[in-house]
């Protein structure tokens, strides 16, 4: 074994105990890294997983579990960099032994389709993304005839919000609607109903949704036998963004490992704020005792991203949390430039003021890409957006229309699931309804005939042609003949696909060429993946935000400015960051105040967009929003106040600016009376 340890000496002290625990130990004892805001956390854990390979650890039984397939990748780039140079092994010898290295429910996924026969699962299960499983959720609530109460019933996105809830959250349907959907309370009886009548569902079709591939795996876990199986593949486990785990998700893990051996997780209390997804910072919390003896914490609390006094603000901040892992991040990189603390007078001022600066910023060096505005909420950038647009300063926001949410795109991968798995009512309702002449009604009658036979896509053929249908019958029953078979081998399918939807594409929109130019960049893509069920439940489980994440930024300026809601911004950083709404009622939400759990989360968001920035940080601090449409006084003013998170005592901290500036009046002249102008030199100084 080689004995050169020289790629550990890059690493700080604590970075290196945390990789190097356990060292030489085949099942070492748990360990938790509290990895603070811009602390090297990847590299951090590449190095602990290149470090466990090269004393003997074999890559294929490391479980290495993160929040994005990308992330994954990422990952198993570094440790290839690290572990291949020190092991001397070719180039992705060690990615490609890295099999287990995805997210959970990614690795979810493959577990049920390798155990389907011994749970009692048909391995040709397809996944619904979140829209096909409201899709569902809403055609079970019409079939209940829960939609035709006199009372409204609640729609198919709260259902399976209200759904997904209960399973991630591990709690009872009574505690979830008292404690988040508190004006669906009256319904409970009914819902128990359609969540029982949606599971039938998608088990009668064959499909499981997000949920069911971490519920499903937490069942196998409670299995001993097949829990043996699955946590025996693995000597290692390690888990990134720990503080973003659920109930559910730390339920599988604890099976994985009920004593903690081999077991690595990385996060940051700090850093936890989407418990509207059901995660829940106490995971975290909680770590270390859930064991005996108790996890080793090991603390990243050298910063290398943002200036020191911006870590100074940003740790009064989250000092102030009710409880927390203690830890003051701290830098080498000193300034004499604090935040600024900006109060403007409206909205209008406020988008002036960025405008301005991130302008004023670009002729100074740092281009558009390296600064960002952040804000609580998608709709705090409206005006800002209109500003940015007026003077012609290019722009990307994050947290507009997925990628894969377009109607277009939508249309063919339901082509795709259905042939994968003809039960899925919900594909084939979709494919049925691009047909001229077939609505929901025939649509369904359709499904109901095929439901019937034991080759769907053999009787697909023996229904008798919609007459408005056309052409467009016999091709799609060809089609979906040719796909069931197989004949085509992937990814010319998708190709295949396309050329029969185009004529119905172009039909249905005025742009369709530039939906075709998607299509194709979707082909673009399939050509990435081995064959139809692996792209499917892979782009389902991580989809691309746009076709700009495989493709480049779609825009025609090489330079924009990133705008983006706190919760996209984690992970990130720029040089110069803009914080909008920084009052109440905006951080912390008005939503956000309703229990101290709520209002230590709107804490910790505030904590993250302060120490996403480099070098600048400003907060603006409007004194009055305009409000439109008020029932009973019309528009309005509302004035604000600054965020409590900053008290008066802590705003030492911070360069206190008012924005624009007030222009002192001249000696010798009374308020209002104007100066004399020498307008013949201001002529002059125009050129």
């Amino acid at each position: 074994m080689p004995s050169d340890t020289a790629y550990l000496e890059a690493l700080n002290p604590n970075q290196r105990l945390a990789v190097e625990h356990g060292a030489g130990h085949a099942a070492p004892g748990p360990l938790l890294v509290i990895a603070g805001a811009g602390s090297g956390k990847t590299n951090t854990l590449a190095h602990r997983v290149a470090h466990l390979i090269r004393h003997g650890a074999d890559p294929r039984r490391i479980l290495l579990l993160t929040f994005s397939r990308r992330a994954a990748s990422e990952m198993s780039r570094r440790v290839e960099r690290i572990a291949g140079s020190v092991l001397g092994l070719g180039s992705g010898a060690i990615t490609d032994a890295l099999t287990w290295a995805g997210t959970f429910h990614g690795v979810g996924a493959r577990l049920l389709r390798e155990h389907a026969q011994q749970i009692g699962l048909d391995p040709a299960f397809t996944i619904h993304d979140r829209e096909d499983s409201a899709d569902l959720m809403n055609l079970v609530r019409h079939e209940l005839r829960f939609s035709e109460t006199k009372t409204r019933f609640p729609a198919k996105g709260t259902c399976l919000a209200i759904y997904s809830r209960v399973v991630n959250a591990q709690a009872d349907l009574d505690e979830v609607l008292k404690t988040v959907f508190p004006w669906c309370a009256m319904w409970t009886a009914e819902l128990r109903t359609l969540f029982g009548a949606y599971v039938a569902a998608k088990q009668a079709q064959n499909v499981l949704d997000y949920d069911d591939l971490l519920l499903y795996w937490a069942g196998m876990m409670a299995e001993p036998a097949i829990a043996a199986q699955v946590s025996g593949l693995f000597d290692h486990i390690l888990v990134d963004e720990y503080q973003d785990t659920n109930r559910l998700q730390a339920s599988v893990l604890l099976a994985l490992r009920p004593d903690g051996r081999g077991l690595t997780v990385v996060g940051d209390d700090a850093q936890s704020i989407y418990s509207f997804r059901a995660a829940t910072v106490r995971n975290i919390l909680d770590f270390p005792s859930s064991f005996s003896p108790a996890a080793q914490i090991v603390t990243l609390d050298r910063n290398y991203r943002s200036t020191q006094p911006i870590l100074a603000a940003a740790n009064a901040v989250i000092d102030q949390a009710s409880e927390r892992f203690t830890k003051n991040l701290w830098t080498e990189r000193l300034s004499a430039q604090k935040p600024m603390l900006v109060t403007v007078k409206d909205e209008a001022d406020q988008v002036g003021y960025i405008a301005r600066s991130v302008l004023e910023a670009r002729e100074t060096g740092t281009p558009l890409k390296q600064q960002a505005v952040l804000f609580r909420s998608s709709s705090h950038s409206g005006p800002l957006e209109i500003e940015l647009t007026r003077r012609n300063i290019p722009f990307v926001k994050f947290g507009g229309l997925k990628f894969l949410d377009a109607a277009h795109i939508k249309d063919m991968l339901a082509v795709l699931r259905w042939a994968e798995n003809p039960r899925d009512r919900v594909a084939g309702f979709r494919v049925l309804q691009l047909m001229p002449g077939i609505g929901p009604g025939t649509a369904g009658r359709i499904l109901d005939a095929l439901g019937a036979s034991a080759d769907p896509a053999w009787a697909l053929g023996e229904v008798p042609p919609p007459a408005k249908a056309g052409q467009h019958w016999p091709d799609l029953v060809a089609m979906v003949g040719r796909l069931a078979s197989r004949e085509l081998s992937w990814p010319l399918e998708l190709g295949y696909v396309r050329q029969w939807y185009e004529p119905l594409l172009e039909a249905a929109y005025e742009d369709a060429p530039s939906r075709v130019a998607d299509i194709v960049q979707l082909e673009q893509i399939a050509a990435g993946y081995p064959g139809r069920e692996r792209f499917l439940t892979e782009l389902t489980l991580d989809p691309p935000d746009a076709t700009s994440d495989q493709a480049g930024v779609p825009l025609k300026d090489d330079d924009y400015l990133i705008l983006s809601t706190i919760h996209s911004a984690k992970g990130q950083e720029w040089k110069a960051v803009h914080v909008l709404n920084v009052v109440d009622g905006c951080i912390p939400s008005d939503l956000g105040t309703g229990s101290a759990h709520e209002l230590e989360e709107e804490r910790r968001l505030l904590y993250v967009a302060m120490t996403r920035a480099k070098d600048e940080l400003h907060l603006l601090v409007p004194q009055r929003f305009y409000v439109t449409q008020q029932a009973r006084n019309g528009d309005r003013h509302l004035y604000a106040q600054r965020t409590r998170f900053i008290p008066r005592a802590m705003t030492a901290l911070f360069e206190d600016i008012l924005w624009p500036p007030v222009t002192p009046i001249r000696a010798g002249l009374m308020p209002g009376q104007p100066a004399v102008v020498d307008m013949a030199a201001k002529m002059r100084s125009m050129w």
